[in-house]
C-alpha cells in the first residue's frame, strides 16, 4: 500500500467515526429517555448504569478515534508535506 492510500484511508475513517461519535451523543442527549427505555427492557439496567455505560462507551470511543484514525492521520499529513 502507499502512503497516500493509507493517508486516505485514515482520513476517511476519521471522518465517519466522528460522524458516528456525533450521532451517538446527540441521540444520547435528545432521546435519552427512549433509549433508555428500549435499553432497560432487554438489559434490566437502572438509569444510573444506563448513563454510566454510554458516558464510559463515548470517551472509550473518542479516545480510540483520535489515538487510532485522528492522531496518525495528523502525523502523516504533517510528514508527507
Amino acid at each position: 500500500m502507499t502512503f497516500e492510500l493509507i493517508r486516505d484511508v485514515l482520513a476517511w475513517s476519521t471522518l465517519i467515526n466522528m460522524i458516528v461519535l456525533f450521532l451517538w451523543v446527540i441521540f444520547i442527549s435528545i432521546a435519552h429517555d427512549f433509549t433508555y427505555r428500549i435499553h432497560c427492557g432487554i438489559f434490566k439496567i437502572s438509569i444510573e448504569q444506563f448513563d454510566a455505560i454510554h458516558y464510559g462507551g463515548i470517551i472509550a470511543f473518542k479516545l480510540g478515534w483520535v489515538l487510532f484514525n485522528l492522531a496518525p492521520y495528523l502525523a502523516m499529513r504533517i510528514v508527507g508535506s
